[in-house]
């Protein structure tokens, strides 16, 4: 999981930083810095985010090959 994926999935559901991070009930500081690149995206992170949208290792992996497709080349993600 990356910060892409995070957003991608915050957008998909028109939350909030802050309604996402009460949603996967962690704060809202560590997703706003998960996003801007300036924390990592932890173990226990990734669960809580995959318990809060009932994902498992597959359906995650898809959304990650998804978001990298169209991340390639279109702003603000071609970096």
């Amino acid at each position: 999981m990356n910060k892409e994926v995070i957003k991608f999935l915050r957008e998909s559901y028109n939350m909030t930083q802050r309604e996402f991070a009460k949603f996967v009930n962690c704060s809202y500081a560590l997703i706003a810095l998960v996003e801007v690149g300036k924390r990592r995206i932890t173990e226990n992170l990734e669960n809580k985010i995959k318990i809060a949208f009932d994902l498992d290792d597959n359906q995650l992996e898809s959304i990650a090959s998804i978001v990298a497709h169209i991340c390639k080349g279109v702003p603000p993600f071609n970096q």
